[in-house]
């Protein structure tokens, strides 16, 4: 292990030895190094994954959706309308179920008034059904998101880890979610309200505190969010009133932020339909103090499913049908890797007197890894102006 933290790369993935043993494809050290850094890709991904979740699992099948997040799931725990939300019991991981995480995005100023965005996020997925396993029997491989925008540009770093020997899980009471030596957890020993983050790459890392100033939030039916039409749904809540402050280290600057953060805790087992290639996903801050989630999901034909949810200063949240949401791509931006994405968004919500243009703070924000995407503070103009964060996947 480096000074930072973490664990160093011993392989590269596209020059993985053909001599290299089960066993030592079963060491912990091999298996975080062959997908660490975004470096797996494609069928490599899903090697690496297999890994993780057992030496005797098989990749699972292709899918044209997002992630493989359209795939089939019957005999995993399914999503229904009418289960009430459970606390603290939801903060923590909801074995049975395929697909879950833990996400946080911030937007920050600095001393300077310069902007800078934070995302912290852990994935769980459960390779096959069934409840978590001591040891290798776990059916569970995690993933760690971090990224990082600001004046100089974005960075991004990855980590993935497999259940069952306490290299990554998340316990709900003391709240308290890890991947290695990244963390989210309870300052107060007790659930969300008071938390610290940190986590980092090789050239940045983050430690803040978040405190809320408002209520949890329930979206869709009191917290059962459809994605489709067709039944496809998740459990879905939110905290959209963190305070923020803390310290943001880079390139061996060391500098003091502070603003609002969101989170969001969400699980299903299958959440989009074979049908449905990505979304672009909006958590905005208005300058009136009202919050505002929306969601499409891009179908590969037709017209995008949407859905949002207003809510008021006070906490008070309305859900919103699609026919109350107007989303609009401006601008496409091309990234690095050759990809086109939007990044300046008309967004409209005319019942609630929202009409703003959410404008990157930094168009290349794209996320090199292993599921890559794109994440990064936006800022707002128009009535009533603010900012937020706007995720973008299936590009």
């Amino acid at each position: 292990m480096n000074a930072s933290g973490r664990y160093p790369m011993l392989w590269r993935a596209d020059v993985l030895p053909a001599t290299v043993t089960p066993a030592q494809r079963c060491t912990r050290g091999t298996l975080r190094s062959i997908a660490m850094q975004g470096l797996v890709k494609g069928a490599l991904v899903l090697f690496a994954l297999a890994l993780l979740a057992g030496c005797d699992a098989s990749p699972p099948p292709a899918s044209s959706s997002y992630a493989g997040l359209g795939q089939d799931a019957a005999d995993f725990a399914q999503v229904e309308r009418g289960r009430p939300l459970r606390f603290p019991d939801d903060f923590g991981a909801h074995h049975g179920y395929r697909i879950e995480w833990w996400y946080v995005t911030a937007n920050l100023k600095d001393d300077q008034g310069r902007d800078w965005g934070v995302q912290w996020t852990l994935f769980r997925s459960a390779q096959r059904p069934g409840p978590e396993e001591a040891g290798w029997n776990s059916p569970n491989v995690w993933m760690g998101h971090a990224g990082l925008n600001g004046p100089t540009g974005h960075r991004a770093a990855e980590t993935l880890a497999r259940g069952g020997i306490g290299q990554a899980g998340v316990n709900a009471l003391p709240f308290r979610a890890w991947i290695d030596d990244w963390r989210l957890e309870s300052r107060d020993g007790v659930n969300m309200d008071r938390l610290l983050m940190q986590a980092g790459g090789h050239d940045f890392t983050y430690r803040l505190h978040l405190d809320s100033e408002g209520p949890l939030v329930a979206h869709g039916d009191r917290g059962y969010s459809e994605k489709s039409g067709q039944g496809q749904a998740s459990y879905y809540f939110s905290q959209p009133f963190y305070r923020v402050d803390g310290e943001i280290e880079h390139a061996g600057e060391r500098v003091h932020v502070t603003g609002s953060a969101w989170l969001d805790r969400e699980w299903s087992s299958q959440p989009l339909s074979a049908e449905q290639k990505g979304w672009d996903w909006f958590s905005l801050h208005l300058g009136n103090g009202a919050k505002l989630m929306l969601f499409q999901v891009r179908q590969t034909s037709g017209t995008p499913y949407r859905a949002g949810t207003w809510i008021a200063a006070d906490g008070t949240a309305t859900a919103l049908r699609s026919d109350q949401i107007l989303l609009t791509a401006l601008t496409w931006t091309r990234q690095d890797n050759g990809k086109r994405v939007p990044t300046q968004w008309r967004v409209q919500v005319p019942d609630h007197a929202v009409d703003v243009t959410a404008d990157a703070i930094q168009p290349q924000s794209w996320m090199g890894t292993s599921f890559p995407y794109w994440e990064g503070p936006v800022r707002l103009s128009g009535a009533p102006g603010g900012r937020g964060y706007l995720e973008m996947t299936g590009y």
